[in-house]
């Protein structure tokens, strides 16, 4: 026998299907992992973005010499408004402001100065013009303005006695004379009390306060005159208001009262009235209006004096 017929026979034997299967399952892996490293080396990894959302890479900047305080400060003021435009500050409870404290001494209060009074002598200019600071140019015109307190303190000093110093009137004397109507009684004219009205609208426009403030401003002189007619100067005071109430004990008649003549004067009729004071018939002629008028006015002088 032959070679050929003595082998075993040849047989033509196929792959089955699952081995066909598995072999294009492994080709197509490998496919897949050659494209994943090529890949990996062509292109550069995709950035997360959402990452890059969330943090914020400060970018370099070339470092330059700068004023460090001014940029410290300035940079802290940068980060305190960063700070707060990101997480804004609750509001707190109102800080109290502490008090204002003043350093410059307190100012004390200024002391009135006394104004330096002339000498007696000499002292005449000073009281009429403080005087006539307060009243008008007629009322002025009435006044002696010749040894001013001498005068008005020796006429005082009389008035408390209840007489009348003639030679020392401090105002001059009415211009016009006494007159009476004769009738079947003789009176005083009604006219005759006009005389005095200027005088007692004189004292009236000066204020109580002005009337004291007068006599306290000039009281050392008034005092100083007091003594040289031999009284202690600091006297006067109760013989002021011993001439004051003189006058204000004067009763205000209701009619007109009736007079004698005595040769070239008058006298009043009735004892009562006659028996007055000189200082007080004296107030008799300025009339019932003008006592009222003046009686006012020296009532409030005597209580502010009081006081």
């Amino acid at each position: 026998m032959s070679e050929h017929s003595s082998a075993e026979p040849r047989t033509n034997k196929k792959p089955s299907n699952s081995q066909l299967l598995v072999a294009v399952i492994a080709a197509v892996a490998l496919i897949i992992v050659a494209v994943f490293v090529l890949a990996n080396k062509e292109s550069k990894p995709a950035e997360n973005t959402k990452f890059r959302q969330d943090v914020v890479v400060p970018e370099e900047t070339p470092k330059t010499v700068v004023n460090t305080a001014r940029t410290e400060s300035t940079s802290q003021r940068e980060e305190a408004v960063a700070d707060q435009s990101t997480n804004p500050v609750e509001p707190s409870e109102p800080v109290a402001e502490e008090p204002v404290v003043n350093t410059q001494p307190e100012a004390r209060p200024v002391e009135p100065v006394e104004p330096i009074l002339p000498t007696l002598d000499d002292s005449d200019t000073s009281v009429r013009d403080s005087v006539a600071s307060y009243l008008s140019k007629q009322a002025m015109e009435l006044l002696v303005t010749e040894d001013m307190v001498r005068r008005s303190v020796v006429f005082i000093d009389n008035l408390a006695q209840g007489k009348i110093a003639k030679k020392h009137f401090p105002v001059s004397k009415p211009a016009d004379n006494f007159m009476v109507i004769e009738d079947d009684i003789i009176v005083t004219d009604p006219n005759s009390f006009e005389r005095y009205t200027p005088y007692v609208n004189m004292l009236s426009s000066m204020s109580t306060a002005q009337l004291v403030r007068l006599y306290e401003q000039y009281k050392p002189l008034i005092s100083e005159a007091y003594e040289e007619i031999g009284y202690n100067g600091s006297e006067f005071d109760y013989t002021l208001q011993e001439a004051l109430g003189e006058l204000l004990e004067t009763p205000i008649p209701e009619s007109s009262l009736p007079l004698i003549q005595e040769s070239v004067t008058y006298k009043y009729a009735y004892a009562e009235w006659e028996q007055l004071s000189d200082a007080q018939k004296l107030f008799l002629r300025m009339g019932p209006e003008n006592m009222k008028k003046a009686k006012k006015r020296l009532q409030a002088f005597q209580r502010a004096l009081a006081n």
